[in-house]
């Protein structure tokens, strides 16, 4: 496939770049700064854009099969998920190019109970702007119809790690081991994303993954 990633040089940007080049699939890698340094091979091809701007999103998903977005917006400006977002929705209406949204798991509810993790006694406080964010962008593309889209929610813990390929999948609700613990590596986050892309199975709705 023909692939164009927003946030392609983040934790996870990056990593789903490197799955998807792995697998074959041609690449795109859209940056903001054209001369930020990046760590993508010759084959990746290098664009310039912003999802906040729909003529940007259009103009780079021409052609495409795909469009993955794993943007994170820096600390104190949460606001701008939002906005990219509708950025998002608004450049891909009518293209037919599908989009593959990486989100939060703020918005998951715990096991056993309606309780969305954001929400439980435990959660940090300083991660409640950047979930808030997370699910107001949910929000936003479970309002959509038009635009093929599909929205992945890690497990609460998301760090770098091993690539497995051994994981769950979910739905609405936290993903947890025996013991108790919601994680997942960021490789193997990007492995259920392309796992995605290759065999929809989510259209237009959210899932989850973790081990």
């Amino acid at each position: 496939m023909n692939i164009t990633v927003f946030g392609a040089t983040g934790n996870v940007g990056s990593r789903v770049v490197a799955e998807a080049v792995a697998r074959g699939h041609q690449v795109t890698a859209v940056l903001r700064d054209p001369q930020r340094p990046h760590p993508f091979p010759a084959t990746v091809r290098i664009a310039t854009g912003d999802a906040r701007d729909p003529e940007d999103v259009r103009r780079l998903a021409a052609g495409q099969d795909l469009l993955i977005t794993a943007t994170r917006p820096a600390p104190g400006r949460e606001d701008e998920l939002a906005v990219a977002t509708k950025g998002l929705l608004s450049g891909l209406t009518g293209t037919g190019v599908r989009l593959l949204v990486v989100g939060g798991a703020g918005s998951l509810t715990l096991p056993g109970g309606g309780v969305t993790l954001a929400d439980s006694p435990d959660f940090p406080a300083a991660l409640l702007p950047i979930a808030n964010a997370c699910g107001e962008q949910l929000s936003l593309y479970l309002a959509e119809t038009e635009v093929d889209w599909t929205y992945l929610s890690p497990s609460a813990l998301l760090a770098p790690g091993e690539r497995t390929g051994l994981f769950r999948l979910g739905h609405d609700e936290l993903l947890v081991d025996a013991d108790g613990t919601s994680t997942i590596s960021m490789e193997d986050l990007a492995v259920a994303l392309l796992d995605e892309a290759e065999r929809p199975a989510h259209r237009r709705a959210r899932f989850t993954a973790g081990y």
